[in-house]
């Protein structure tokens, strides 16, 4: 399964191993795998674009893909070649389909729709997997259609677990995965109440 190819590191450090490795926010990472065909980053807070962990994953011919709002924040990292993309906009990087999605807070400060900041769908082995970013519900997001979503449950500056449960459930998924909770924001125990909170017909998968 598609799933048993994604692994999570930490906090939202995503990686999915298929014909490309993809990385998604690399943070945390203990190893030098160095073995990233593609690197993409929700947006430049420092728990997402992390040059030391991007170093650790990145190999010579890596190409990453950045919202187009982060490119000065990619120069100064020296991260290239670069795909960079706005809500809404598609694109083709290292032979992978990528969308862009808007990923916003609606009653929270930390991630405002203006700096247009990214979730992404991403087709891999045929299916599409949505790693939404830092956010929470909105009307932008609420139209992904998707075969796998990866959701922050942490809280705080995103989805609690509840809320990102009942995301899920509008979203429709057949799998979902929690992430971004028990390292910086959130315990442990919220992939638990994510599990709990989510429809019977759609599996959940813990990778933290």
């Amino acid at each position: 399964m598609l799933t048993d190819a994604v692994s999570i590191n930490a906090h939202s450090s995503i990686r999915i191993a298929g014909e490309k490795v993809l990385w998604f926010d690399p943070f945390h990472l203990t190893e030098e795998p160095r073995d990233a065909d593609l690197v993409l980053i929700t947006h430049d807070h420092y728990d997402h674009l992390s040059p030391e962990d991007i170093a650790r994953v990145r190999k010579a011919d890596t190409v990453f893909v950045l919202p187009a709002s982060c490119r000065e924040s990619a120069e100064k990292n020296g991260l290239a070649p670069c795909v960079f993309l706005s809500p809404g906009e598609t694109a083709e990087a290292a032979g992978v389909k990528v969308e862009a999605v808007a990923a916003y807070n609606v009653l929270k400060p930390f991630h405002p729709k203006k700096n247009g900041w990214l979730g992404y769908v991403v087709t891999v082995a045929g299916r599409r997997v949505y790693v939404a970013g830092d956010t929470d519900e909105n009307k932008d997001n609420l139209s992904v259609k998707c075969d796998i979503a990866l959701v922050p449950a942490g809280g705080t500056y995103t989805f609690d677990a509840k809320h990102a449960a009942k995301f899920v459930n509008k979203l429709r998924p057949a799998v979902a995965i929690p992430t971004h909770y028990g390292d910086i924001v959130g315990s442990l125990s919220d992939g638990d109440d994510f599990a709990a909170a989510v429809d019977d017909g759609i599996k959940v998968v813990r990778k933290i």
